[in-house]
C-alpha cells in the first residue's frame, strides 16, 4: 500500500517535494490556502496586465535544469529562457550604469572605476565558483539535522574553502575599494538576507551566480516555473487542493495522523509543511508538540519584509531596463534601518522590474508592466495605505529625477502589497518576504530543523529551514526533505 503524504502549501519547495515523493511511489496531496498554486510566486491579472507577485530574478539556471532533468524533462519543455543583456541597470546618485552580461565587458566595467579590478574580479569569481560548487553540490544537499553531518574529513576540508567565519563585507573589501563596486557586490545579501558585515563570505557564491551564471528571464513570467512544476507533479499523480486552509495538524502519541482542512480531517502517514515554519509550529500544533519556543522565534534574525507595488502604465517608458536597482542613496543607512533600528527608511534603496521590456505578453500592446520593491524591516507596525502612498510618491519622485519623466499621470493599474498582506496571505512570520537572514548563527544545522523534534512523522521545507531563502534553494529544499522522508521510513 502506498504511503500517504500530505503537504501544506504549494510554493516552490512544496511542489519540489511533492514531485520527488510521487516519483518514489508515494500517494501525495498538496493543500493550498489560496485560490491558486505557487505560494508567493503567484500572479495577479488585471486589465490585460500579468504581474508576478513575488520572485522576479532568475538566477542559478543549473538548479532549474537539474530539477526538471530529474523527471526526464527539460526547462524548454515548459518555458523559453532568455538571458538578459545587460543583466540589470544600476542608478547611482550621479548617473546610471548598465551591468554587462559578457565577462570581458564586465571586467572592463570594473576597470573603469578601479585600475586592476578587472583581474581582481576574475580571481574573486574563481574563488566564488569554488564556494558555489562546494556549497550547491555538497552542503545544501544535506538535511542539516546535526553538526555530525559536516564532521567527516572530506566535509571539513571542503568546509574550509567556504570561508564561513569571515564576513562578506571584509572579503569583498580585500579585493576592491571603490564604493560602487563594493555596493554592486554586496547588494544580493542586503536585499535577500542580512547586513554584509553579518553575512558569511560563503555568500559570495551569489556574486558568481549573478555575474558568471547570468541573469535570466522565463518568457511569460516567473509563474511559468510554477506551471511547469505543477505539470510534472500532475503527470506523477500528485493531487492539488486549493482554497484549502489547514487549521490543525492532528497529533496522537507523538504521531501526526492527519490535517484538519476546512473543518475536515484528512488522514496521512507523513506530513510535510512548506508553509511558514513559525505558523505551522505556533498555530497548527499544540504547545507540547512544538520544537521551538516563542522565545526562540523572538530571537531569530529575519531577512527583510518588502513594500511592493504592481503598476500598469498606459504607455511605454524610456530610461529603464528589465531589472533596475536604485542605489542613489546611502546603502549603509538603509541597511541599518532594516536590521538595526527597524525604522521606516528615510531614503530607501529600491528596485524596479520592467518585464514588458523583454516580454510583450505581460502587458497590453503599447503599455508597460512595472513591479516596485522596497526592502524594509519586519518589525514595522504602521502598515497603512497612507504610508504605502507616501513611499510610492517618494520613489516615483526619484525615478522622475533619473529618467526625466513622471509615470504617475500614466498609471492605469496600481496595487500595493506589504507587511500585513504577507501575514494575511502567507501566514508569514513578522511579515517577512525572504525567510531567515543568512547570518552565521542561522546557517546549515543552526537553522530550524527539517524534522520535528516532537512529532515523529512531521517535516518542514522552504525558506525558514535549510538551505534558506530564494527560489533555487527552495527547489533544493524540497528534494532534500523528500530524501529525508524516504530514508527514515524505508
Amino acid at each position: 500500500m502506498k504511503s500517504k503524504i500530505v503537504i501544506i502549501g504549494s510554493g516552490f519547495s512544496s511542489l519540489s517535494a511533492a514531485s520527488y515523493l510521487a516519483k518514489a511511489g508515494c500517494d501525495v496531496s498538496v493543500y493550498e490556502k489560496n485560490s491558486t498554486l505557487g505560494g508567493r510566486a503567484r500572479i495577479k491579472k488585471k486589465q490585460g496586465f500579468t504581474f508576478d507577485m513575488g520572485p522576479s530574478w532568475y538566477w542559478m539556471p543549473d538548479v532549474f535544469d537539474n530539477y526538471f532533468q530529474d523527471f526526464g524533462k527539460k526547462v524548454s519543455d515548459f518555458y523559453d529562457l532568455k538571458r538578459l543583456s545587460p543583466s540589470y541597470r544600476v542608478f547611482w546618485d550621479d548617473k546610471p550604469d548598465d551591468i554587462p552580461s559578457d565577462m570581458n565587458e564586465l571586467k572592463a566595467y570594473f576597470e573603469k572605476y578601479e585600475e586592476g579590478s578587472g583581474q581582481k574580479l576574475e580571481k574573486f569569481l574563481a574563488e566564488a565558483k569554488i564556494k558555489y560548487d562546494v556549497g550547491m553540490n555538497e552542503f545544501v544537499t544535506k538535511p542539516s539535522l546535526s553538526i555530525t553531518e559536516f564532521m567527516t574529513l572530506d566535509s571539513a576540508k571542503k568546509g574550509l574553502s567556504l570561508d564561513l567565519f569571515k564576513p562578506i563585507s571584509k572579503h569583498i573589501r580585500s579585493y576592491f575599494s571603490h564604493p560602487k563596486l563594493i555596493e554592486l557586490l554586496e547588494f544580493p545579501v542586503l536585499f535577500l538576507g542580512a547586513k554584509p558585515q553579518n553575512t558569511p563570505s560563503l555568500y559570495s557564491l551569489m556574486n558568481y551566480a549573478d555575474m558568471a551564471l547570468g541573469t535570466w528571464y522565463p518568457m511569460g513570467g516567473m509563474n511559468k516555473i510554477v506551471e511547469g512544476m505543477v505539470d510534472v507533479a500532475n503527470e506523477l499523480g500528485v493531487k492539488f487542493y486549493t482554497n484549502s486552509n489547514v487549521e490543525e495538524i492532528v497529533v496522537k502519541n507523538k504521531i501526526a495522523i492527519g490535517l484538519k482542512v476546512n473543518g475536515e480531517i484528512i488522514e496521512a502517514d507523513r506530513i510535510i509543511s512548506g508553509a511558514d515554519y513559525h505558523h505551522t509550529e505556533q498555530v497548527l500544533l499544540s504547545e507540547s508538540e512544538r520544537s521551538y519556543s516563542k522565545k526562540y522565534w523572538s530571537k531569530r534574525t529575519m531577512a527583510p519584509s518588502s513594500l511592493l507595488y504592481y503598476v500598469g502604465l498606459n504607455k511605454k517608458v524610456e530610461g529603464i531596463k528589465h531589472h533596475n536597482l536604485f542605489f542613489d542613496e546611502s546603502f549603509e543607512n538603509h541597511a541599518t534601518e532594516i536590521y538595526d533600528t527597524h525604522k521606516w527608511p528615510e531614503r530607501p534603496l529600491f528596485y524596479i522590474c520592467n518585464p514588458s521590456k523583454t516580454d510583450d505578453s505581460v502587458a497590453p500592446e503599447g503599455k508597460e508592466n512595472l513591479f516596485f520593491l522596497i526592502p524594509v524591516s519586519t518589525e514595522l507596525k504602521d502598515d497603512t495605505e497612507e504610508v504605502r502612498k507616501k513611499y510610492f510618491d517618494m520613489i516615483c519622485d526619484r525615478l522622475t529625477k533619473h529618467i526625466g519623466e513622471d509615470i504617475r499621470p500614466s498609471i492605469e493599474v496600481y496595487e500595493s502589497f506589504a507587511h500585513s498582506d504577507f501575514v494575511n496571505e502567507y501566514n508569514s512570520f513578522k511579515g517577512n518576504a525572504y525567510g531567515l537572514a543568512n547570518t552565521l548563527k542561522q546557517t546549515a544545522f543552526l537553522k530550524p530543523k527539517m524534522k520535528s523534534k516532537k512529532v515523529d512523522n512531521l517535516y518542514y521545507t522552504g525558506q525558514l529551514t535549510v538551505p534558506g531563502p530564494g527560489v533555487p534553494p527552495s527547489l533544493v529544499s524540497g528534494k532534500v526533505v523528500s530524501e529525508l522522508v524516504m530514508k527514515q521510513f524505508n
